[in-house]
């Protein structure tokens, strides 16, 4: 039996749309099941990922459920992972980080270096670009008074998870920061990365773009069309062609 693969001249309107159905089932399959599109929006995984990265991420390789475990590898989270992730505080919204720490790790920094067990974590993607900063860069600190973005909650939660100067990572969750160290809302601010918050792991940068209008500022609710045109007709010009295509790690 020979299969048309797509409909030519002599299709009727019946085909043509069930060709069409099938797509958009196919496409929102993808979209809902295997792969998810996200922007960068801030700077805390610079320089790794940029403000302006348009991401393709993973859904299957982390998910817990039983169907793709029965038809694709399924990869447990490690260390160096970047994920992203329903954001703890707000699920609503989605964060991308580093995973430093898994279930039963002893975290630690001391001036900035990284101690998993004891043991100095190699970081060659790490950015710094700030003074050294007593509780963001000798962590877990407990004898703090005030600061910024500091989670209240988290600090209590925090005081019972320290052993010997060391934060231990809970069963079932992670420990993750950005990139960016000085610049990061992570973990050491918010706490920990449920197994269940994962949604997945950044495959490719599938484009990339400078700000379109960097003299004008951030974007103003109100000007979303003027600078959509203005992206798009300047498209060729505003693009990192560097970074387009290329995969995450």
């Amino acid at each position: 039996m020979n299969l048309a693969t797509t409909p030519g001249s002599d299709s009727t309107w019946p085909e043509a749309f069930a060709s069409l159905l099938a797509t958009i089932i196919i496409a929102v399959f993808v979209v809902s099941f295997i792969v998810q599109a996200f922007q960068i929006p801030s700077e805390s995984m610079e320089n790794t990922l940029l403000i302006g990265d348009y991401l393709l991420v993973d859904k299957v390789h982390f998910s817990r459920d039983s169907f793709w475990k029965n038809v694709l590898p399924y990869k447990r989270v490690q260390r160096g992972d970047i994920i992203v992730f329903h954001y703890p505080v707000h699920p609503a919204e989605h964060f991308v980080k580093r995973v430093v720490g898994l279930p039963g790790d002893h975290i630690r920094l001391i001036n900035r270096r990284v101690y998993v067990n004891g043991v100095q974590v190699r970081e060659p993607y790490v950015h710094y670009f700030r003074p050294h900063d007593p509780f963001r860069d000798e962590f877990p600190r407990l004898d703090v008074s005030f600061v910024p973005s500091l989670s209240g909650k988290w600090l209590l939660e925090m005081k019972k998870l320290v052993a010997d100067n060391q934060l231990v990572v809970p069963e079932g969750n992670y420990f993750v920061m950005g990139d960016n160290r000085d610049d990061s809302l992570d973990s050491r601010y918010w706490g920990f990365v449920p197994e269940e918050n994962i949604v997945g792991r950044p495959l490719v940068i599938y484009w990339s773009m400078r700000n379109p209008d960097p003299e004008n500022g951030p974007l103003k609710p109100g000007d979303r069309l003027e600078r959509f045109l203005y992206t798009m007709s300047h498209i060729i010009e505003i693009t990192r062609w560097e970074r387009t295509l290329r995969l995450v790690h």
